[in-house]
């Protein structure tokens, strides 16, 4: 084979195995995974922490999932957030309202987050009065196999000390 032959078949093969390898980037969903994941998951996320229900209120956090909140040790998983939880929604004052006010989703589409806001209404242990306590929140997810989202990290803290009526 001639040198020019041999050099042009080399260029050409370089070429295409350039040319063939590489990829078009894969197109930025985030605003439709943020809605999806804002209009879904959080929405009922949001409705079911109101909801006094501790086995609905785990069922959105993944087997390993941690939640975080003032004057409570960290609970890991959905049975220990299911059972750490029920004494506090037994309180016949217990409330929470609940406000995300972002919600980002990662480029690759399979984590994402919420920031936000909460106001908690329950008996004060020490006084026996109910309490008001505002406070912030944020809650990664993570897309699971079948689409859905579970929270993987969820942590709140309070704005300042609660409020005793």
């Amino acid at each position: 084979m001639n040198m020019k032959r041999h050099s042009l078949i080399l260029l050409t093969l370089g070429f295409l195995i350039s040319t063939g390898c590489s990829q078009a980037p894969a197109p930025d969903n985030r605003e439709a995974d943020a809605r999806a994941l804002r209009d879904g998951e959080v929405a009922a996320f949001v409705k079911d922490w109101g909801s006094k229900d501790a086995d609905r209120i785990a069922a959105h956090y993944t087997d390993d999932g941690s939640l975080m909140v003032p004057n409570a040790p960290m609970m890991t998983g959905k049975d220990a957030i299911a059972k750490g939880m029920k004494d506090a929604l037994a309180d016949p004052n217990w409330s929470l309202a609940m406000q995300s006010v972002q919600v980002e989703v990662s480029r690759g589409g399979d984590l994402g987050y919420t920031r936000g806001t909460y106001v908690l209404t329950a008996t004060d242990p020490a006084s026996k009065k109910v309490a008001t306590e505002n406070g912030r929140f944020v809650a990664i997810f993570r897309k699971q196999a079948d689409g859905s989202w579970k929270a993987i990290q969820d942590i709140s803290n309070a704005e300042a000390p609660a409020t005793i009526k």
